[in-house]
């Protein structure tokens, strides 16, 4: 399969991306700067490479050398540049009827990857974090995401509760999911496009960040448990808005 065309950005701060899923989804997306993937020959014959990336044949442990011990790399490691830096402006000129996604103070890479993955998955516009409270990107984070990070933009604001009345704006129902809320979300949910914000586990929403919401939901479940990983409950309430969408 041909690639895209790949921008020419200038070289910033450089990432270790590893596993067949986080190096293939970056090979297929145009901004991303790969400087060089090193694998074993059977992982490397089986990518389309750009001539212009450099190649390194590699045995299994001196992969591992190069990464966090323990990290599955599946003889794939690559040398990468962050993304460009995506803002809010641009994807609320974009008019989609798709959800958005904000996270307030997720701080852990794993969740944030598969909070990212969900996102994918269940067609989310973009998620939206607060610069200071969110983890960076990282072979980490990729790795969760399972290609998911090159997918689904992901917009960097200074000030959540700002970005939230933008986001009011534009017409978006901003919908806060807290355990402790008396609506469910399915009775919160109406026919305007929406955004899903989402605290930090045990933590929950900042106060300023629910008072910038419309309404607080949230989802029900067995009194067995109390919470679920936010991850997880960012895949359901996301998995809710698409079938809601899409009619099935």
């Amino acid at each position: 399969m041909a690639r895209k065309n790949r921008s020419i950005k200038k070289t910033g701060s450089g990432l270790k991306f590893w596993g067949r899923h986080a190096v293939e989804a970056a090979l297929d997306n145009p901004q991303r700067l790969i400087k060089k993937i090193s694998g074993t020959r059977e992982a490397l014959e089986s990518l389309d490479i750009p001539a212009e990336i450099s190649v390194v044949f590699s045995d299994v442990a001196d992969l591992g050398r190069t990464i966090p011990r323990d990290a599955p790399h599946q003889g794939l490691v690559a040398d990468v540049d962050p993304l460009p830096d995506v803002w809010l402006g641009d994807i609320l000129d974009q008019q989609s009827s798709r959800p958005l996604l904000l996270l307030d103070q997720v701080t852990d890479p794993h969740n944030v990857g598969a909070i990212l993955r969900s996102a994918a998955a269940f067609d989310a516009a973009a998620i939206i974090t607060q610069d200071r409270h969110a983890p960076p990107e990282s072979g980490v984070l990729a790795k969760s995401a399972s290609g998911a990070l090159e997918i689904v933009p992901w917009v960097r604001v200074v000030n959540l509760s700002r970005a939230l009345d933008e986001i009011a704006d534009a017409g978006y129902w901003r919908i806060g999911l807290d355990g402790e809320a008396m609506d469910t979300l399915e009775e919160a949910m109406g026919s305007s496009k929406l955004a899903l914000v989402m605290g930090a586990e045990g933590e929950g929403l900042r106060q300023n960040v629910a008072a910038h919401c419309d309404t607080l939901v949230r989802l029900p479940m067995s009194p067995r448990m109390e919470s679920l990983n936010v991850s997880n409950a960012a895949a359901i309430a996301l998995y809710a808005e698409y079938t809601r969408t899409k009619g099935d």
